[in-house]
């Protein structure tokens, strides 16, 4: 079972701690509603939890097929919109992956691509269940 502790900091600041985590994540409300931006604020977070859910999986299946030394820069970038009407929630969610390195095999990067987005990434799951998501990958080769 997962385990997440919010610990208050005052005003509208807190310390999220999950199970295992040596350090916290701050976590605080919009400068409008009182924050000051020291924080991560609740919905963006989970577009960090998305691109590094994705991430992660495609990292280890780059190592796992013995492609990652060609990679010398990777990126995932997720941009979102958010609905109009409270209460506000993100419905159409857009993932980049950018892959740099010299002879880089994009048939393999595809492949961890498309495994992670459709068998690994629990995130990805999760946020198909109230979002369009969608995908890009980009490559670009190094002279």
């Amino acid at each position: 079972m997962a385990h997440t502790k919010l610990v208050w900091k005052g005003g509208m600041q807190f310390d999220a701690y999950s199970a295992g985590q040596k350090e916290p994540i701050h976590i605080e409300a919009e400068e409008k509603f009182g924050g000051n931006g020291y924080g991560y604020q609740p919905k963006p977070l989970m577009l960090v939890s998305l691109a590094g859910c994705t991430a992660l999986d495609v990292a280890s299946l780059m190592k796992k097929m013995r492609i990652d030394e060609a990679v010398s820069d990777f990126t995932v970038s997720v941009e979102a919109h958010m609905t109009e009407e409270h209460p506000k929630y993100f419905d159409k969610v857009y993932v980049i992956y950018n892959f740099k390195g010299k002879n880089l095999n994009e048939e393999k990067l595809t492949k961890c691509v498309k495994l992670s987005e459709s068998r690994y990434c629990g995130v990805f799951k999760m946020f198909r269940s109230f979002a369009e998501v969608s995908y890009d990958i980009n490559f670009t080769e190094e002279a």
